[in-house]
């Protein structure tokens, strides 16, 4: 690792720290658009942190440490997650341990963290949630391994900084049978592990239709704060590796310079900022899915996922 791998890790860390609050108001005043209204504004969610920070902690009686910790075990995951995924260079300090195992291992602590805090109330409303989460969590995980594994065979690799660097300097891969089917649930799939439409809403407050929600109801101040702001730093990293798996031209190399680190801040901006406002234009125009349809839809991801896994085996294995 030289000064300049460090910088790129530092440069990633601090644009997804920075960068999700913006990316969650930039989704949030394209929706208001797109529905006639004026929108608060793109620096909106840095004003809400800033006024829960302010707050009070409320802590629920009957609560155990699990409550406490948990929001400090998803901003951590997803900050680690961060260092470890090629988002402005494919040469970060952590890229030796960054394979797309350990990426969904972080990304499922995090889940389980929020879960257990929302167990860990003893409301029904927080056992409601976890339980829609954990359910829908089983199904999203085994379905990101399946299409990042798919991506991975032509590159022989399963170290998303390889995977990316493959991609680079093979783009026909990219427009592969494996390649669309890999890309399609995936989409699907971060649409599910962000919380967002058809699979669950973030603005809504329903019983029958909250997820993310009812888990952090019991949550105010500091933490409530946190929470938010991880889940937005989620959804930054997962909008920009996956831009970067499937559009990889822009990112810095394995032993970037100044210059390059500065592209790959610039382009990645631009990449997550298309891809949210393409997500949130697409919110639109999508209604809700029932409960007990969000499964088959996740089961059609799943399937996607198997077929793209095939296929890279099948023309693979031809070459």
């Amino acid at each position: 690792m030289n000064v300049m791998s460090a910088a790129a890790g530092a440069a990633q860390i601090g644009g997804v720290m920075f960068g999700a609050p913006l990316v969650i108001g930039l989704m949030r005043q394209v929706r208001a658009r797109s529905e006639g209204r004026c929108g608060a504004g793109v620096l909106q969610p840095w004003r809400d942190l800033r006024k829960q920070l302010r707050k009070q902690h409320v802590v629920p009686e009957g609560t155990t440490s699990v409550f406490a910790i948990a929001p400090t075990v998803l901003a951590a995951t997803t900050l680690l997650t961060a260092a470890i995924a090629p988002l402005v260079a494919t040469g970060s300090p952590l890229d030796p341990v960054g394979d797309l195992f350990v990426v969904v291992g972080l990304l499922f602590l995090g889940t389980v963290a929020l879960t257990l805090a929302g167990i860990d109330t003893g409301t029904s409303f927080g056992g409601m949630g976890a339980s829609r989460e954990i359910a829908i969590a089983a199904l999203v995980e085994p379905t990101i391994l399946l299409a990042v594994f798919a991506l991975s065979i032509p590159a022989r690799s399963a170290n998303l900084g390889a995977i990316v660097a493959f991609s680079v300097d093979n783009p026909a891969e990219v427009v592969s049978i494996a390649g669309i089917l890999a890309f399609v649930a995936l989409v699907i799939v971060v649409v599910a592990e962000t919380g967002r439409l058809p699979v669950d809403n973030p603005a809504t407050h329903l019983e029958l239709t909250m997820v993310h929600e009812a888990m952090v109801l019991e949550y105010t101040g500091p933490r409530l704060a946190v929470i938010e702001w991880a889940s937005g730093m989620r959804l930054t990293v997962l909008l920009a590796l996956l831009a970067n798996l499937f559009v990889p031209w822009g990112i810095a190399g394995e032993r970037p310079s100044l210059i390059g680190i500065g592209v790959g801040i610039a382009v990645i901006g631009i990449k997550v900022a298309v891809a949210a406002v393409a997500l949130a234009g697409a919110e639109v125009f999508i209604a809700k899915l029932r409960l007990f349809r969000v499964p088959e839809l996740l089961a059609g991801s799943f399937l996607l996922a198997l077929l793209a896994v095939t296929s890279a085996n099948f023309f693979t294995a031809q070459v």
